[in-house]
C-alpha cells in the first residue's frame, strides 16, 4: 500500500471551500497545523462571521490561514480565489437534508452549479488536484452492504439528487479534460462543531438540555455508519497526497460498523447517564419515499490506495463530543431556547 508523506503538505498552498462550516473548519485547521498555508472560502454575510473559524482557538495554527468570504455560486470569484494553489478542497454545498425539499433550486444552484465553478477555476489555474466532496446520502437505501462505490446512486432527495449531479459533473471533466479531481464520499460523520440539526448533536443536547423532558426524534430505525470528523479530516489529506487515484471516481470512507438510531440514543444516555423518554414526531420523519434506512461503507477501494481508515470508534468519538457539548453549555454558547432540535 501506498505511504502518505504529509510533510509535503508543509508550505504547500491550499484552497478550501465551506471552510467555515463543521468539517471544512476542522480539515483547515489539521491542514494548517501540518504547515500548509490554507485560504479558506467562507460565505459571505453581513454579520462578519467566519463561522467555525476562530483565531483563538488555536493562534499559532491560524497564522497559516487567510480567510476570503464569498459566493460559491460565483464563477468570478471561485477563478479568482483558486490562483496560485496546489490543491483544492471542494467542500462548500447546502447539505441540510429538510431544507432541501423547501428550497431544491437553491441546492442545484449551490451543490451542482457551484462544482461546476470550481472545476472551471482548476481548469484555468491547472491546479495540482481537487477533492469534491460527495455524500453516501447519494446511494440512498441500500441495495446491498457494505457499500461499494459501485452501489447504485439513488437520488431520494432533492439533496441527494444535488450532489450525485455534482459527482457526475467531476467525473464527466475528468472525462473530457483529463481533469485531476477525485470524489470523497464520507459516510455520516460527527463530532464538535456540528449543527444541531445533525441526529447525534441534537441527541446530545437534549439529553443535556435541562428544560428538555424527552428527546424528540423522528424515525429511530435507520441504520448509520457514523464517523468521527478528524477521521474523515484525515481521509481528505490522505486522497489528497497518495500518488495513485482514479480521476474523477468516488471513494468511500467510512467505518462499516453501524448503529440504528435507537441504539445510539442509548450509547449516549448512558454516556452521560441521563435517561429520557424518546417522543418520535412524525414532522420530523422523511417522506416515507425518501428515507434513506441502511448506510454502512466499504472503504476498501480508500484503504488500497492511502492506507486510510477511521480509526477512532464510536464509544471514543461520543465521549470526545458530549465533553465539547458539555464546555459549550457551562459558557452559555448556545441557545436558550429548545427549538433548536427543529
Amino acid at each position: 500500500m501506498t505511504h502518505i508523506n504529509l510533510k509535503l503538505l508543509d508550505g504547500c498552498k491550499i484552497l478550501v471551500t465551506g471552510a467555515d462550516g463543521f468539517i471544512g473548519s476542522h480539515l483547515v485547521e489539521r491542514l494548517a497545523g501540518e504547515g500548509a498555508s490554507v485560504r479558506a472560502m467562507v460565505c459571505y454575510n453581513s454579520f462578519g462571521s467566519t463561522g467555525w473559524l476562530d483565531p483563538s482557538r488555536n493562534p499559532q495554527v491560524y497564522e497559516n490561514i487567510s480567510i476570503v468570504s464569498g459566493d460559491i455560486r460565483d464563477p468570478f470569484f471561485v477563478s479568482q480565489i483558486s490562483h496560485d494553489v496546489e490543491f483544492i478542497f471542494h467542500l462548500a454545498a447546502l447539505i441540510a437534508i429538510p431544507f432541501s425539499y423547501v428550497a431544491p433550486q437553491s441546492y442545484v444552484e449551490t451543490n451542482i452549479t457551484g462544482t461546476v465553478n470550481v472545476l472551471e477555476a482548476c481548469r484555468r489555474h491547472s491546479v495540482k488536484r481537487m477533492i469534491h466532496t460527495s455524500t453516501s446520502e447519494v446511494y440512498g437505501t441500500a441495495l446491498f452492504t457494505p457499500i461499494t462505490e459501485e452501489h447504485p446512486l439513488q437520488g431520494q432527495s432533492p439533496y441527494s439528487a444535488s450532489k450525485i449531479g455534482a459527482d457526475h459533473m467531476v467525473d464527466a471533466y475528468a472525462r473530457s479534460f483529463d481533469l485531476p479531481a477525485v470524489v470523497l464520499r464520507p459516510f455520516n460523520t460527527f463530532g464538535p462543531r456540528q449543527s444541531e440539526r445533525a441526529v447525534i448533536p441534537t441527541v446530545i443536547r437534549q439529553i443535556l438540555d435541562d428544560s428538555c423532558t424527552e428527546i424528540q426524534l423522528g424515525d429511530l430505525t435507520p441504520v448509520r455508519d457514523f464517523n468521527y470528523v478528524e477521521d474523515i479530516a484525515d481521509a481528505f489529506i490522505r486522497l489528497a497526497l497518495c500518488e495513485r487515484v482514479d480521476i474523477g471516481t468516488a471513494y468511500n470512507a467510512g467505518s462499516g460498523h453501524s448503529v440504528t438510531i435507537a441504539e445510539m440514543v442509548e450509547l449516549v444516555e448512558q454516556h452521560i447517564g441521563i435517561k429520557k423518554p424518546i417522543k418520535t414526531e412524525t414532522r420530523r420523519r422523511r417522506p416515507k419515499s425518501s428515507e434513506v434506512f441502511e448506510l454502512i461503507a466499504d472503504a476498501q477501494k480508500l484503504n488500497s490506495v492511502s492506507r486510510w481508515k477511521s480509526d477512532t470508534s464510536f464509544q471514543s468519538g461520543l465521549s470526545q463530543t458530549i465533553d465539547w457539548w458539555r464546555e459549550e453549555i457551562t459558557a452559555n454558547r448556545h441557545r436558550p431556547s429548545s427549538g433548536y432540535q427543529l
